[in-house]
C-alpha cells in the first residue's frame, strides 16, 4: 500500500488505466519542479488519476489539466489537495508553488490569497535534520557553481533554494540511491541549465569569460585579442560533455581541490583526475581545430 493510500483509508485501483499524457510544451522550470515530483510520486504510487480526482475531491479533467501544466497556472487549492493525498511533504510544495507563481507573473495578493484560503495543520515544516546539514554543507558550492551560468545572485539563489526543497520531495529515494551527493548534484544541474542561457545547445559562458582576471587587466588592443582568445577557450569549455565541464568549472572557474570537487559530484579523486585530463585534451583539440580550420599546415600546400 501506498502512504498516501493508507492515509486516504482505501487502496488504489489496480487497475492502471489510461497513461498520463506528458507535461505540455512551454511549462517553465520552475513549474516544473514541483510538478515532476508530483507525477513521479502518482506514477510510484499505484493510483491512477481518476483515483487520485476522486480522493482529492476534483473532476479528472481539472486533475489530469494541472498534472500536465495545461491552462492557468493552478490556484494552491487544487494543487494542495493532491499533495496530501499523494503523502507529500506541504512545505517544499507550497514553497515550489509559489515561486513558480511569481514566475508566470502571478500577484503577491492573489499568491498569498491562494495559500491562506488552506489551512496547512499536517506534515514537517521543517526538512528531516539530515537534508538540513547536507543542505548546510553543500549550498554556498551550489551557489558558487550555478552562479558561473546565471551570472544573477537572485536567480542563483533562487536555483539553490529549488534544489533543496525538491530534494527534500525526493528525499527518501535520494537517501537510498548508490550516492546521495551524485543524485542531488544531477538535481541542482538540471535546475542550473533549465535556467542557464544556451548558444547551439551548449550553456553560454561569455559572461564568466568576460569576468576573467586576464581579460579586465588587458587594456587597448591586447584586451581584444585577449578576449578573443578568452572567448573561444569559454565556448570550447561550454561543449564539453556534461561531467568534463563540471569538472572545469569547479576546478578552473572556482578553484576547488580535486578532493572537494570529487566530495560534491560523488565520485572519486581518481575520476576527477582522469575527467580533467580528457577535459584538458579536447579542449586543445577543439582551439586547435578552430585556429587551423583547414589543418595546421594548409599554407604550406
Amino acid at each position: 500500500m501506498s502512504p498516501a493510500a493508507g492515509a486516504e483509508g482505501a487502496e488504489p485501483p489496480s487497475r492502471p488505466g489510461r497513461k498520463l499524457g506528458p507535461i505540455t510544451d512551454g511549462v517553465n522550470p520552475q513549474h516544473r519542479a514541483w510538478l515532476e515530483p508530483m507525477r513521479a510520486r502518482l506514477d510510484t504510487s499505484g493510483m491512477t488519476a481518476s483515483y487520485l480526482a476522486e480522493r482529492a475531491g476534483f473532476s479528472k479533467s481539472k486533475v489530469t489539466e494541472l498534472l500536465r501544466g495545461v491552462g492557468l497556472y493552478p490556484h494552491w487549492e487544487i494543487t494542495y489537495a493532491l499533495v496530501r493525498v499523494l503523502g507529500m511533504p506541504v512545505t517544499p510544495m507550497c514553497r515550489l508553488w509559489a515561486a513558480a507563481a511569481r514566475e508566470a507573473q502571478k500577484k503577491t495578493g492573489w499568491i498569498e490569497g491562494s495559500i491562506a484560503r488552506i489551512v496547512v495543520s499536517t506534515g514537517p515544516s521543517a526538512p528531516p535534520l539530515e537534508h538540513h546539514a547536507f543542505a548546510k554543507t553543500n549550498g554556498a558550492r551550489y551557489a558558487s557553481y550555478a552562479d558561473v551560468f546565471l551570472r544573477d545572485s537572485g536567480e542563483t539563489s533562487r536555483v539553490v533554494t529549488e534544489t533543496f526543497d525538491v530534494l527534500w520531495l525526493y528525499w527518501n529515494e535520494a537517501l537510498a540511491s548508490s550516492h546521495i551527493q551524485n543524485y542531488a548534484w544531477q538535481v541542482l544541474r538540471r535546475g542550473v541549465m533549465a535556467r542557464a542561457p544556451h548558444t547551439d545547445g551548449c550553456p553560454d559562458l561569455a559572461g564568466a569569460a568576460f569576468s576573467t582576471v586576464a581579460v579586465d587587466n588587458a587594456t587597448g588592443l591586447a584586451a581584444f585579442t585577449q578576449a578573443e582568445r578568452t572567448l573561444a577557450l569559454f565556448r570550447a569549455v561550454s561543449e564539453l560533455p556534461d561531467v568534463q565541464l563540471d569538472v572545469i568549472v569547479l576546478r578552473h572557474l572556482r578553484g576547488m581541490d580535486i578532493t572537494p570537487v570529487a566530495d560534491l559530484l560523488g565520485v572519486t579523486p581518481a575520476f576527477v583526475i582522469s575527467t580533467e585530463r580528457h577535459a584538458r585534451r579536447s579542449l586543445t583539440t577543439r582551439l586547435n581545430l578552430r585556429a587551423h580550420p583547414e589543418g595546421p599546415h594548409a599554407s604550406d600546400r
